[in-house]
C-alpha cells in the first residue's frame, strides 16, 4: 500500500500529475483545488489513498492529512466514489464538509456532480457520529463558502484562488455577497 509520494512533478493534466520518485513515474489524481495550490511547484509530497480494483491501481493524493481523512470517510459511503470524492474536495475544506454534515445541509455535497439529495442525506446520516468528535469552537468557526467559491469561480477565477481570497475574509463576515466582494477585493490587489 503506497501512503506517501514524495518526488518531482514529470508533468501535468487536468485532473492528476505524475510524479517521479527515483524514476518511477507515479500517476497521481489530485483535487482541483491541490491542482492550483501546486502550479509552478516542481517537487512535492503527497498523502496517498491507493485503490485497488479488479482492473486498476489509483493513487489519489492530498496536501494535508486532514484532507485523506475525509476523503477517505466520504468514499467509505456506498454511492460516493473517488471521483465524486475529490469533487467535494475541491469545492470544500474539511472543515466545512464536517460543518455542513454537523448541521445536516446537504447543499455543498451536492453540488458535486454525481452527488444527489438522497446520496447527500445518506453521507450526512452515515457520518454525523464520526465527525461528531470535532471541538465546538471548530464548528463554529467554519464557514460555508461553497456558494462564494461557485460565484468567484464563474467570474472566472480558479477554484483555489477563489478559496485562498476566502481564506481572507473574516469568518464574522457570513453574509454571501459581503464575502464576495472582500474576497473579489483581495483578487484584485494580485
Amino acid at each position: 500500500m503506497i501512503a506517501k509520494i514524495k518526488g518531482t512533478i514529470e508533468y501535468r493534466k487536468d485532473k492528476f500529475v505524475v510524479v517521479d520518485v527515483s524514476g518511477v513515474g507515479y500517476k497521481v489524481h489530485l483535487t482541483t483545488y491541490a491542482l492550483g495550490k501546486i502550479a509552478g511547484v516542481e517537487k512535492v509530497v503527497f498523502f496517498i489513498h491507493t485503490s485497488v480494483r479488479e482492473d486498476a491501481l489509483d493513487l489519489y493524493g492530498f496536501l494535508t492529512l486532514e484532507e485523506l481523512d475525509m476523503f477517505e470517510l466520504l468514499i467509505s459511503i456506498s454511492g460516493i466514489g473517488p471521483k465524486a470524492g475529490l469533487g467535494i474536495l475541491s469545492i470544500a475544506t474539511p472543515q466545512t464538509i464536517k460543518t455542513a454534515i454537523l448541521n445536516e445541509d446537504s447543499s455543498i455535497l451536492t453540488k458535486v456532480s454525481g452527488v444527489g439529495k438522497k446520496t447527500a442525506e445518506r453521507v450526512i446520516l452515515e457520518l454525523r457520529n464520526k465527525v461528531a468528535d470535532m471541538p465546538e469552537s471548530e464548528k463554529e468557526d467554519a464557514v460555508s463558502d461553497s456558494d462564494a467559491i461557485e460565484a468567484l469561480v464563474s467570474m472566472g477565477y480558479s477554484v483555489t484562488e477563489a478559496r485562498d481570497a476566502l481564506k481572507l475574509v473574516a469568518k464574522d463576515v457570513t453574509d454571501i455577497g459581503q464575502r464576495i466582494g472582500l474576497a473579489l477585493r483581495s483578487l484584485g490587489k494580485k
